[in-house]
């Protein structure tokens, strides 16, 4: 074939033989023909589809005609050039398949002609002597699957085809790297192709006894080869196994196709079997039992094969190959624990598809009901479903859930065909999932499944607590998504049972007052909550379902608003702004003239979640073309300038949306306008006056909001302001410019946006591009921060003109280079960002002064290859520098600066990579990038010959600090360094510093970083390898590739600067994913060795300092194993876990020294590495068992580095074997997903060890009472911690873990208070739920009277395990007051427990919130008693220091003051109380709770105002802050500090006030106390001189008050002072101006500054 070059610079001169035709067909052609090439140079997948799109339209303008006057060359070149642009993008099927739209439409006109041309090249690839190459597998797949006419030739020449595949198969499965890899897929597809588009010429071959040959007894013999195990890859094994199924698929009749796949089933036998398909026999001999091969013949069969194959018999009639042959196979599959769950349960749920598509052959066949009530296969089906929705594995909890609602499905057509109308099954199901604990995920998707077969009344009315449960899981970042999930299907169900279930006709009015009744008051506790994360979840996720299913429920949810109450004003704005965007419909009629005074207050509010609520409420419509009206522009106008200053990255990211949808809306609804001028459509004139005035109204806001931004980029503008201006800008020109971004599917420019943007132009307007902008956005390039410099260049570069003018560029090239030799990161990173834009402006002009003696290779972009070999050269001479001076290249000429240069422009700009270097331009970048890396570690080595050593040791901190002291003094005149030592670096050594560690960075991840960190080559490698067509021209080496090797290894093995290692990882990934994924042997063996050495690295015993997490050691391997492709079975990931648990598992020697790194604590944290290694995910799941056992045997080491080794890898361990955790405060800091089932369903093998863990440190416990029992067991508190962590949930008798208990219990007499408390948490974890009630009576029936002797641990323990089960079955609504009456008389019984006879304070603290807990259940008198006693307690003198008197008095106050009467009791008697009891007063009061009750507030504040003065004289800082802040929480009104919102109260005592003023001023003066007392010092005493009334002695203070506030207002000022001094102003500043009696000077010179 010629190439797509030749065969278009041929067609440039097309003859029309038809003149007056030729004049416009010449035109489209020239387009057509420009598209193409357009298509072909492109790089960017979409742009090739956009252009091939354009090119069908403009090929489809010409017709056949037209076409046939063609000349017969010019038509057959037109063939060819089509063919070879296929063929170049055969890699790309969408454009594949466009271009096979041109050559339909030519063929229309010589079908003949494309049919030749097509088998032309066909008979290319079938008839070569050599065998077939990847790049032939490729195009004969296209021509299978993308190319029509590429079929109809196939269909003449598929036996050859088939020949040549059947002679390449043994070639590639003898080939380790060929079998393995992307060649052995891709047989497998063509194989599969031919099967599944060729089949009527295939069958004859199989099940004719007269056609069968060897070619495809052959290929099915490899088939089968690769399904059982051959071939490791995983993807081509599943694959084969399709392919075998669709050649069973190909059997005419079903008897023969049934007995095939009954023969294929005996793939789980593990004796060599026979499978017979048809006429052809062949040998199978499984090598391995990883069940991969029974999931590709289970997927295959299940997803080929015809229904009148899968329902064939083969012994018993009744008994067909989908529910006897396939469903044990897919069952056992889903039971084991592979690390290919994710296709088992594939697997299931495409079992379950064929099931319901087969039913009614089904019921034909066994006659009888398929699923009935409590049959096996409904069991089983629930089991399995049941126990995997909380998978850890990716993917798993997602089918389960499908396999629900089909099983549901299944069930409901299989009662109507056999009448049983009882569907007992459901309400099992219903009763079951309420059981579930509100945490628990599943819960709601199967509530969402079982919705239409109950109804929504019946879910209801049973599930009582669900608008509770809701609400916590809105709460909660992860249960948000299913929580709203199952709150749409209610309400849709709802709406579809009003409509369906009456006879009569509801109107959406009535419609929405159903919904109210049920719903309105949830929504309003959601949107009004003070709870953020619950207000934003309701908002985004309630609300537009809400309006989408009820339209009219606005009217509702608005009636119960007060936009000045707290949190109301959010809701109001959220609510219209949903509504305006679901339905369309205009907010500002549904409240008249308030809504937009209501809009302001929300425009102006402090809160920046309301601010933007509102500005949604502006921008949000869903018809684009609905112009904005003058009045919302002029909002816009006054908003968006006040809003440009907020520090809140989230608030400018929406802030930047809102008005790109608001400009979208302008934009279109000017572009409506400038078209229906166009059209001339006749109207009224005062209609056309409107839309001109709406068009200019449009076009003036895009102008002024384009020029706005400009005046907030200059030096000096916050960086708030700058980032606002600049993301504000964006907006303006993605949305009216006409730039096409390649990099976007969505929101590119209309097509006819030329004719808006002339309007505008020709108006004098819109001139986005001019000088003045171009150079403020340049200056931007400078700027301090990163944010402002990407995002400037990134305008540039995407709207700006291609290429700077003459005298920018020059001036800019100068900069650029002061800037790169600066030694400085941040102006090093100045200069790179410079130079890549430079890059892409250059001209071929503006590149001749770079340099005019740099050769440049032939065929390279010329001014992009001059940039780089000029930059090339500029490191070489750094380079020199630094290694004849350090300390002259680190002040002139650092090395970093031009390495990120060189990076920026041989990795971000959009040139290929052979365009920018050659192989010796690449092999001198190696070369030198080599001697940097061991030049900057020698430095730090303090030895060169040292560093070039095989030595993988790196210096320690204290070499390295010496290394570099030693280079100071040796650059200081030759003498020796300052004797006196200094704390400080000084300039010097930092500079050293960051020229090494920042080059090295720099340069590792030079080699093979790619975008956001690359900074050279290993982006570099992968792009070379991605862009080498032919292998024999490829830039890099294997020696090149070793030499980058040899790179890294130094930097992760010589290095400890955390930076430079971390740097390296990912380029490192990219590398040996590159290597690994060739088809080279020798290159794929590249990371193997070097994991290889890192593994030898690890098991050596090394003389060098401990390294903190073993340094870069681990993460060398990490990266190695984690470039593992995930098809495959990972066998390095498996030889790496094997090698590093062995390791770790070794004795230490008899003599360890505990300052040197031990291989066996390197060994345990790089098994946390590959733990933690986000590029590994679930793959690490299957060592969990073996890794956790060893983790917690460690922690018995005697060697500290093990012992915090192994709990750092238990922590990321437990992290990742538990999944997400919740983030709700209802469900505590420590909950997880998944529950005790789940766990140890997916690790069995840690039940027995945990277990016996548990009962070992139990059995410690259980010696006689007096004997001592401190026996410390390292692994016990983890293993609770871990079990605690476990959602509880509910247990089937068959998964019982009744073991658990008896040690769990027992633990509870442990002599560590925290094993104690983590024991109960166990308890509540571990226990089935129906057992809470039988543990609860036990434990209180064990409570000891006041004459029995006790063990006050034991008791401590118990009392705080009956606390824990208590609290987890009162919140779950599953301890009624019957069952709890026995526990409640023992629990009254042991009233003595919080009595001075019981002198532990930590067991009466718990048996008070024991008794907390059943308040609402206890009677009067025992309350009482309660009370009395603690008041007692409360009020006696306590002697000598108590342990946990503290929280005996917190849980104590918490009970009284939850009573009106006890609560002022209490505070009446503040002032007599002990100092530690008004500290846990005032703390009580700070927690939130004094606000709760009116009454109670009123007598708090008077309390605390009486008792101002006391306080401020105590010698405790922390009861000082702690007075005062409970003070002003009782004063101000919920958040609020305005004045209008403080609680009105009497002032204190004229003499009292003064004396309280001063102190807190004197105070504020002396600066003493910290800002936090501070802050409050001054809130308090603001409210202390708006109180004072007398004006004589007033301005003295009012002028100390003041001055106070001039100087804490300081920008250098603590932030909590400077926000003080805001708040100060609201509470007093307004009293004080409103005060005519104040003296005029002082408010003007002070206050109002």
């Amino acid at each position: 074939m010629f190439s797509f070059e030749t065969l278009m610079t041929s067609l440039q001169e097309f003859v029309i033989s038809e003149e007056r035709a030729a004049e416009n067909v010449n035109k489209t052609l020239r387009l057509f023909f420009d598209k193409l090439s357009e298509a072909s140079r492109s790089s960017v997948k979409r742009s090739k589809e956009r252009c091939l799109e354009e090119a069908v339209q403009l090929l489809r303008r010409i017709s056949e005609d037209q076409l046939r006057a063609l000349e017969d060359n010019n038509l057959l070149l037109l063939v060819r050039l089509l063919i070879s642009l296929q063929l170049q993008m055969v890699s790309i099927s969408t454009a594949c398949r466009k271009v096979d739209q041109m050559l339909q439409h030519v063929a229309k006109v010589d079908h003949q002609l494309v049919f030749r041309e097509t088998l032309q090249c066909l008979h290319s690839i079938v008839h070569s002597e050599q065998i077939l190459s990847f790049e032939d597998l490729q195009r004969a797949c296209m021509f299978l699957e993308d190319s029509t006419m590429g079929r109809e030739v196939w269909r003449e020449s598929y036996m050859s085809m088939l020949n040549k595949v059947s002679e390449l198969f043994p070639v590639v499965l003898q080939q380790e790297s060929l079998r393995d890899g992307p060649m052995c897929y891709v047989i497998v597809k063509v194989c599969l192709q031919i099967f599944q588009l060729l089949s009527s010429e295939v069958a004859p071959l199989v099940w004719e006894k007269d056609h069968r040959g060897p070619t495809v007894q052959k290929i099915l013999q490899a088939l089968m080869d690769i399904i059982l195990g051959q071939c490791c890859n995983r993807d081509t094994r599943l694959l084969a196994g399709t392919a075998v199924s669709m050649l069973i698929n190909t059997a005419s009749e079903s008897r023969a196709g049934g007995a095939a796949g009954w023969s294929l089933l005996q793939v789980s036998h593990s004796e060599p079997w026979l499978l017979i398909v048809g006429a052809l026999q062949v040998k199978c001999k499984p090598t391995g039992r990883d069940a991969v091969d029974r999931l590709a013949v289970s997927r295959g069969l299940l997803t080929c094969c015809r229904t009148h194959i899968l329902l064939s018999s083969h012994e018993d009639a009744t008994e067909c190959l989908l529910l006897r042959g396939l469903f044990p196979l897919v069952s056992s599959l889903c039971e084991e624990k592979l690390d290919c769950h994710y296709f088992a349960f594939e697997a299931l749920t495409l079992w379950l598809k064929k099931v319901k598509e087969c039913l009614v052959d089904l019921w034909k066949i066994t006659g009888v009901q398929l699923l009935p009530d409590n049959s096996s296969l409904q069991q089983q089906l629930i089991h399995i479903i049941w126990t995997n929705a909380e998978s850890p594995v990716e993917g798993v909890s997602e089918f389960a859930r499908s396999a629900f609602v089909l099983l549901l499905d299944l069930y409901e057509k299989d009662c109507e065909q056999f009448c049983d109308t009882k569907t007992t099954f459901y309400f099992t199901l219903l009763q079951r999932i309420m059981k579930l604990p509100w945490e628990a995920k599943a819960k709601y998707h199967r509530l969402c499944a079982l919705l239409p077969y109950l109804g929504t009344d019946m879910i209801l009315d049973q599930y009582v607590e669900m608008p509770n449960h809701l609400l916590k899981c809105l709460s909660t970042n992860h249960l948000s998504p299913c929580g709203s999930e199952l709150y749409r299907c209610l309400i849709q169900q709802q709406r579809r049972e009003l409509c369906d279930g009456s006879q009569k006709s509801h109107t959406e009015l009535d419609l929405a007052g159903h919904w109210a009744r049920r719903w309105q008051p949830v929504l309003h506790e959601a949107l009004t909550s003070d709870m953020t994360l619950l207000q934003n979840n309701s908002s985004t996720q309630l609300l537009p379902c809400t309006f989408q299913v009820f339209p009219s429920a606005v009217d509702h949810l608005l009636a119960s608003l007060d936009p000045y109450a707290p949190g109301h004003l959010y809701a109001w704005a959220c609510i219209l702004s949903s509504y305006r965007a679901v339905t369309g419909g205009s907010p500002w009629t549904l409240q008249g003239s308030s809504t937009f005074e209501t809009l302001q207050l929300a425009l102006g509010s402090a809160d920046d979640k309301v601010r933007l609520a509102a500005l949604n409420l502006l921008c949000y419509c869903p018809k684009t073309k609905d112009t904005p009206t003058s009045e919302e522009m002029t909002i816009m106008r006054t908003f968006i300038p006040q809003n440009l200053n907020c520090e809140s990255s989230p608030f400018r990211q929406h802030f930047q949306a809102g008005m790109k949808r608001f400009m979208v809306r302008i934009r279109d609804g000017c572009l409506a306008h400038v078209k229906g001028q166009k059209s001339k459509k006749k109207g009224g004139a005062s209609e056309s006056e409107r839309d001109n005035e709406l068009l200019e109204q449009g076009i003036e806001f895009v102008e002024w909001l384009s020029q706005l931004p400009y005046s907030y980029l200059a030096p000096g503008h916050s960086y708030q302001r700058k980032k606002t201006a600049l993301l504000l800008l964006s907006a303006v020109l993605e949305t009216c410019t006409d730039t096409w971004n390649p990099d976007k599917k969505k929101g590119q420019p209309p097509a006819n946006m030329g004719s808006l943007i002339n309007c505008a132009r020709q108006r004098g307007q819109w001139d986005f591009f001019c000088r003045t902008k171009q150079l403020v956005l340049i200056s931007c390039l400078e700027d301090s921060t990163n944010e402002i410099r990407e995002l400037s260049a990134g305008l540039l570069l995407r709207f700006f003109p291609s290429s700077f003018p003459d005298d920018i560029a020059g001036v800019l090239h100068t900069r650029t280079k002061q800037l790169l030799c600066s030694p400085r990161v941040q102006e090093a990173q100045m200069g790179a960002l410079m130079m890549k834009l430079l890059l892409q402006k250059w001209q071929d002009s503006g590149g001749s002064r770079l340099s005019s003696n740099i050769a440049v290779s032939s065929g390279s972009d010329p001014v992009a290859s001059c940039v780089v070999r000029v930059l090339v050269k500029e490191l070489q001479e750094h380079y020199l520098t630094a290694k004849a001076d350090t300390m002259l290249a680190a002040r002139t000429k650092p090395i970093h600066g031009v390495l990120s240069a060189l990076q920026r422009c041989l990795l971000e700009a959009p040139h290929s990579i052979y365009e920018l270097l050659d192989h010796s331009l690449n092999t001198e970048v190696l070369i030198l990038l080599e001697s940097i890396s061991l030049l900057l570690l020698g430095v730090l080595y303090g030895d060169q010959d040292v560093c070039a050593t095989e030595k993988d040791a790196p210096p320690s901190f204290c070499d390295m600090g010496n290394a570099i002291n030693s280079l100071i003094a040796q650059a200081s005149s030759g003498g020796q360094a300052d004797g006196d030592e200094c704390v400080l670096l000084s300039e010097e050594h930092s500079l050293v510093l960051t020229c090494c560690w920042v080059s090295l960075k720099l340069c590792v991840l030079a080699v093979f970083s790619y975008q956001e960190i690359g900074i050279l080559l290993g982006s570099l490698v992968e792009k070379i390898l991605a862009e080498t067509k032919e292998p024999s021209k490829c830039l890099l080496s294997k020696q090149d590739l070793m030499r980058a090797s040899k790179v890294f290894k130094n930097i992760l093995l010589k290095c400890r600067h955390w930076g430079a290692v971390e740097g390296c990882c990912i380029g490192f990934t990219k590398f040996c994913a590159s290597l690994l994924s060739s088809t080279d042997p020798e290159l794929q063996d590249i990371p193997a060795q070097m994991l290889k050495q890192g593994l030898q690295v690890v098991q050596s015993l090394r003389s060098t300092s401990v390294t903190r997490r073993a340094a870069g050691l681990p993460m060398l391997i990490l990266c190695v194993v984690s470039a593992e492709e995930a098809s495959k079975s990972r066998p390095l990931l498996a030889h790496s876990m094997q090698t590093l648990l062995e390791t770790a598992k070794t004795p230490l020697s008899e003599h360890w020294d505990q300052t040197l790194d031990l291989p066996q604590v390197c060994a345990v944290h790089t098994l946390q590495a590959l733990v933690r290694g986000a590029g590994l995910g679930g793959a690490v799941l299957q060592f969990a068992p073996a890794v956790a056992i060893l983790s917690l045997t460690l922690l018995s080491s005697p060697c500290w580095a093990m012992r915090n080794a192994a709990l750092q890898l238990y922590s990321s361990l437990c992290s990742r074997m538990l999944g997400q955790r919740s983030s709700s405060e209802e469900a505590g800091p420590t909950q997880h997903g998944m529950s005790p089932p789940a766990f140890f369903f997916h690790y069995p093998g840690l039940q027995p060890f945990l277990l016996d863990e548990l009962r070992g440190a139990a059995q410690v416990l259980q010696g006689p009472p007096n004997e001592a029992k401190l026996h410390l067991q390292p692994s016990l508190y983890p293993i609770l911690t871990l079990l605690s962590q476990l959602q509880p949930g509910v247990q089937d008798s068959t998964e019982t873990l009744s073991d658990f208990l008896p040690p769990l219990l027992q633990l509870s007499a442990s002599p560590v208070y925290s094993v104690r408390v983590m024991a109960s948490k166990a308890l509540v974890a571990m226990a089935p739920p129906s057992d809470y009630m039988n543990i609860l009576i036990k434990l209180t029936a064990q409570l000891p009277s006041a004459q029995e002797r006790c063990c006050h641990n034991q008791l401590h323990g118990q009392l705080l395990q009956i606390k824990a089960i208590l609290e987890r079955a009162l919140s779950a609504g599953r301890a009624p007051s019957d069952d709890l009456s026995e526990v409640l008389i023992g629990v009254q019984a042991s009233l003595w427990l919080v009595t001075e006879a019981q002198r532990c304070p930590l067991v009466r603290a718990v048996y008070l919130g024991v008794a907390d807990s059943l308040r609402s259940l206890c009677c009067e008198t025992f309350l009482s008693k309660l009370s009395h006693t603690l008041m007692h307690s409360l009020q006696t003198p306590q002697q000598g220091l108590q342990v946990g008197l503290s929280s005996f008095h917190q849980q104590a106050i918490h009970f009284l003051c939850a009573d009106l009467k006890c609560a002022c009791k209490i505070w009446d008697s503040f002032s007599a109380a002990s100092p530690d009891l008004r500290l846990s007063l005032v703390t009580w009061v700070l927690d939130g709770r004094g606000s709760q009750q009116t009454g109670l507030k009123e007598v708090i504040q008077r309390v605390l105002q009486s008792n101002l003065r006391e306080a401020l004289l105590s010698d405790s800082v922390e009861y000082r802050r702690t007075y005062l802040a409970a003070l002003i929480a009782v004063t101000a009104h919920g958040d609020s500090v305005l004045p209008q919102h403080l609680l009105h109260s009497a002032p204190l005592e004229e003499p009292v006030l003064p004396e309280c003023l001063d102190l807190l001023l004197r105070d504020l003066e002396a600066q003493r106390g910290g800002p936090e007392f501070l802050s409050q010092a001054l809130y308090a005493a603001s409210l202390l001189l708006s109180q004072w009334t007398d004006s004589s002695l007033k301005i003295s203070a009012l002028e100390r008050w003041c001055n106070i506030l001039e100087y804490q207002r300081a920008p250098d000022a603590p932030e909590a002072l400077r926000m003080a001094c805001a708040e100060a102003l609201c509470v007093a500043g307004a009293p004080l101006m409103n005060n005519s009696t104040q003296p005029a000077f002082v408010i003007r010179t002070k206050a109002s500054r």
